[in-house]
């Protein structure tokens, strides 16, 4: 069950956008833009295109190849760092997977740990496709490999309010499975959004502070 329904973290750390040392005044970089979007890949496996979640898209002036795309003519999640061109192009200049979540209903999952993490970010997409986390991960080293966490979204009721109106209510999972808690790694994620879109969402996770919850409007 654990391997279906929960994500892997060593799985998740994002590759660093490679960049050449500082330069002065107007260098490669001094204009590179950073958005969390969906890319699109052909059939030989290389990113040819992108949207963001404000709903523009780009097509790159030149395909990219990144190890993490292992699967040909799909879309994935991504934060996408790029160079914008003329006539809708971008340069891209790098990027780092962004795992997606589908929640799933509580009774699935006979386990349902909720061991505590650091909360710095949440906001919902202008698409409202997606629902976006930046979390911290207490993480360390186990016989020279990282230690393993294991993450997972579930839906426990949606619930009609007295104005008719729905409120699903999602938790987060998380297993820190004995990893030593010796540092602290960021991690961006994103919940995918049903179709059929509830009035609210109410999402809560257990921190270091405590336990919080974070509403969000989708209608």
């Amino acid at each position: 069950m654990k391997k279906t329904l929960f994500y892997s973290l060593v799985l998740l750390i994002f590759v660093a956008c490679e960049t050449d040392s500082y330069e002065k005044g107007q260098g490669k970089y001094s204009l590179m833009m950073a958005d969390m979007g969906e890319v699109t890949v052909n059939s030989d496996k290389q990113i040819t295109a992108f949207t963001t979640d404000d709903g523009d898209s780009y097509m790159l002036t030149s395909p990219a190849t990144v190890q993490w795309v292992q699967t040909a003519d799909t879309t994935y999640r991504a934060i996408i760092y790029y160079n914008k061109v003329e006539n809708g192009q971008a340069e891209y200049m790098g990027f780092s997977s962004v795992p997606t979540m589908t929640p799933v209903e509580h009774w699935r999952i006979k386990e349902q740990p909720q061991d505590p993490v650091d909360f710095e970010s949440a906001w919902l997409a202008k698409s409202k496709k997606y629902i976006n986390l930046g979390l911290l991960f207490k993480s360390g080293y186990v016989e020279d490999t990282m230690g393993r966490h294991f993450i997972s979204i579930v839906r426990d009721t949606i619930l009609v309010n007295a104005n008719q109106t729905t409120t699903a209510y999602y938790r987060f999972l998380h297993s820190q499975n004995e990893t030593p808690e010796y540092f602290s790694n960021r991690h961006y994620i994103s919940i995918l959004l049903p179709q059929e879109l509830p009035d609210t969402v109410c999402i809560s996770m257990v921190t270091y502070s405590g336990t919080i919850e974070r509403r969000f409007a989708l209608k």
